[in-house]
């Protein structure tokens, strides 16, 4: 595939059916796709699902066509931005609760996007561990924040 990520991207929204601009952005962690649309809330779908199934889409056309393209985020009008910094501090204050009670704390069911950014924010805290655990009738993971031992 010669085409660039931001060109594919474009290709699909527009066989899709919706008028989009998109804005490309470098990160430490790859390259990020801003779309730009008057209707956001389509695109982003019930809590990211259908954002979070554009992505997936992206990468596998981007890997089929060259396996050593770098992952790309896709994200609309910040949406993902605001809800990883929810996560994190989300993370965070549970990490606390874990502290100061000695409590094991379980997060909601989250996909592995999500679960990475709780385990990636917690890694390096001396007194909680992070575990993903099954949940029954989903393919979602939940989060156990226990203390470490």
């Amino acid at each position: 595939m010669s085409t660039t990520p931001k060109e594919a991207l474009e290709t699909i929204l527009t066989q899709m059916g919706f008028e989009a601009t998109v804005e490309e952005h470098q990160l430490e962690e790859g390259l990020m796709l801003d779309i730009k649309t008057d209707d956001p809330g389509r695109l982003i779908g019930r809590q990211g699902q259908t954002l979070s199934d554009l992505q997936y889409l992206l990468n596998r056309l981007l890997f089929q066509g060259d396996d050593s393209t770098p992952k790309v985020t896709v994200d609309i009008g910040g949406y993902r931005t605001q809800a990883r910094e929810a996560l994190v501090k989300k993370a965070k204050e549970s990490a606390e609760k874990v502290r100061r009670y000695g409590d094991v704390i379980e997060l909601e069911p989250m996909n592995s996007y999500d679960r990475r950014i709780v385990h990636s924010t917690l890694k390096d805290d001396p007194d909680v561990e992070t575990h993903s655990v099954e949940v029954e009738g989903t393919s979602k993971k939940a989060i156990l924040l226990r203390p470490k031992r």
